[in-house]
């Protein structure tokens, strides 16, 4: 580990950033122009005294998590965050679409949605990050590991995954889960991560190894939902998917139609859940 050189690329890529481009206001008392090292530390999820340390040569060794939080919080790039890496003694991250890395330009709209229900999820279904909106909404997807990380493998082995969708939708998001699987097992092909996820769940599943032997398409991006809120009751909502150009990830946003009692609801729970997370 380059204690040295670390802290001076942790600084120059903290100073290079803008308030504005990660969110946040510049307010009138700014001296610099670039981030404070307090506001780098809470957009990586880490202790402002940890940060600090790091950038003062004087840090322990973060570890893999703490750098790839870094890599988040400062927006860098792919060939950033494995320079990041490297300086901190680790070997660069396997590239492709295993990476949970998401991309400066996917962080810079979220960093504008933070009020919405908006999350960052994986070719395969995995969630790389939520609003609070969003944990509120879906639940916190950060909790589950393995396998189970994938939206996917959930719906298809863990009854509570369809807890919040009406029992009659049931069949038709089975569909649209096997066809995600499915197109991003088709693009990737054998060995992927897509085709493991596939293997196992055909091996689990029932259902889902009817569907995949019918070979199922993808409709629709993100077709409207109605999910069924313990606190809130049920909404129905639109849904808007940008997609990465590498087609790794996905912004996905869930709306309701302004004026409508699913719009008052998801309006109610933005206040209900940021006061369950305090």
């Amino acid at each position: 580990m380059d204690r040295a050189r670390l802290a001076e690329f942790l600084r120059s890529r903290r100073e290079a950033l803008q308030p504005e481009d990660v969110g946040l206001p510049r307010g009138q008392r700014r001296r610099t122009g670039g981030l404070r090292r307090e506001e780098v530390a809470v957009l990586s999820d880490m202790s402002i005294d940890y940060y600090n340390r790091l950038e003062q040569k004087r840090g322990p060794h973060p570890s893999e998590q703490m750098l790839a939080a870094l890599a988040r919080g400062l927006r860098l790039s792919l060939e950033e965050r494995d320079h990041l890496f490297q300086l901190g003694g680790y070997a660069v991250p396997q590239r492709g679409r295993r990476a949970d890395h998401v991309n400066p330009g996917m962080m810079r709209i979220m960093d504008g949605l933070d009020g919405a229900a908006a999350q960052v999820v994986s070719h395969v279904g995995e969630t790389l990050r939520q609003t609070r909106l969003a944990v509120a909404l879906l639940g916190d997807d950060s909790v589950h590991t393995g396998l189970a990380r994938s939206q996917h493998y959930r719906w298809f082995t863990d009854p509570a995954a369809r807890a919040i969708f009406p029992v009659e939708d049931h069949a038709a998001q089975s569909r649209a889960v096997a066809a995600h699987l499915h197109a991003a097992y088709t693009r990737d092909g054998s060995g992927s991560q897509a085709a493991a996820l596939a293997e196992a769940l055909l091996a689990r599943s029932p259902e889902f190894a009817e569907l995949w032997r019918g070979h199922p398409v993808s409709g629709p991006y993100c077709a409207p939902k109605r999910l069924l809120h313990p606190q809130v009751g049920l909404l129905e909502l639109h849904c808007q998917m940008l997609v990465d150009p590498d087609q790794s990830q996905s912004l996905v946003v869930y709306t309701a139609t302004p004026g409508s009692e699913s719009y008052d609801r998801l309006e109610l729970l933005s206040v209900v859940g940021a006061a369950t997370s305090r």
